[in-house]
């Protein structure tokens, strides 16, 4: 970030906060904030990093795996997590409540989805979408050199844990898993086949800039079921897991290490009251990925245009 960018972040924030009660600076140990390898992700991190640093706490951000994060807040390692995607972490979340550690510190306004997608010019080569069957039946229009006869999923990053082979094997569909190897990986090829009206289907998700840049529809598969990816019994395959889509009304949690709320109580606190919008989150992704922002700076703008939103949680 530069100098005067922060400087511009910091005055805005001090300006709001200098009528205010100080907020005492509990410990002087840093707050660990993990990023993760989506934009959204890391721009949040750091807005709520640098609105910690103006409560006058110690930040310090770790590049962290998306999974193995929940065992590094358990553990105390890390101090949050500020994306708790249902559809691609439910279960491991779940997992570390149960061992202890880490605590949910609530929900985002946000409604999450991830899932199989199209852009919507692919309904004119293959009808019956969205439906997952019609999909299947026309995966021949999908297929790439390295696929062919099959169709060609293009997946997100492979530590993202999607699962996608598991369900291509339990709903035996005639698709072939490619893993992107990064979100912009995903984003330049979406661009690519639009501008040639190839067919292409891909992992997406919302909240996420695309939506706002080109229009499309996710893949309907059989219904999320509490227990579909855990219990073969759950679902139409009887034999297999997975054999369901992702929950279509996710939840956007956030975590904290159980002993956040004794050292840093006024941050704990704020952290309990920072919920963002679908809107919101898409902003913070679209100042990266479409205007090419430093994350810093990205934060340092969400927070200059954004006051009424941000101050309410640290009065």
């Amino acid at each position: 970030m530069t100098l005067t960018t922060r400087s511009i972040a910091a005055a805005a924030i001090a300006a709001l906060t200098c009528s205010a009660p100080a907020l005492a600076q509990e410990s002087t140990d840093p707050i660990v904030i993990p990023t993760h390898n989506w934009s959204s992700q890391v721009v949040m991190s750091h807005v709520v990093g640098q609105i910690f640093e103006e409560m006058g706490y110690t930040v310090e951000y770790v590049s962290t795996d998306s999974q193995a994060v929940y065992e590094a807040v358990r553990l105390g390692d890390v101090t949050l997590e500020l994306e708790v995607w249902e559809g691609a972490f439910g279960v491991a979340f779940s997992e570390a409540l149960e061992k202890g550690g880490i605590v949910d510190a609530g929900d985002h306004n946000a409604v999450t989805r991830e899932e199989w997608w199209y852009p919507l010019y692919v309904e004119e080569v293959c009808p019956g979408l969205p439906d997952y069957q019609a999909l299947n039946a026309c995966a021949d229009k999908f297929a790439t050199p390295e696929t062919a006869p099959k169709g060609r999923f293009l997946g997100g990053p492979v530590d993202w844990l999607k699962h996608d082979q598991e369900r291509v094997e339990a709903l035996n569909m005639d698709f072939v898993v490619v893993n992107a190897g990064s979100a912009a990986a995903l984003w330049a090829e979406l661009a690519a086949a639009e501008k040639e009206g190839r067919p292409i289907v891909l992992f997406n998700w919302t909240p996420n800039f695309i939506e706002a840049l080109y229009p499309g529809k996710f893949v309907e598969f059989p219904p999320y079921e509490e227990g579909c990816k855990d219990d073969p019994a759950v679902g139409p395959n009887k034999e297999m897991t997975y054999d369901c889509g992702n929950p279509a009304n996710g939840y956007l949690k956030k975590a904290a290490w159980d002993g956040m709320e004794e050292k840093w109580p006024a941050a704990y606190a704020a952290l309990t009251k920072i919920s963002f919008t679908n809107a919101q989150i898409a902003e913070m992704a679209k100042l990266v990925d479409i205007d090419e922002m430093e994350p810093e700076d990205a934060a340092a703008e969400w927070l200059e245009a954004n006051e009424d939103v941000w101050k309410p949680w640290i009065e």
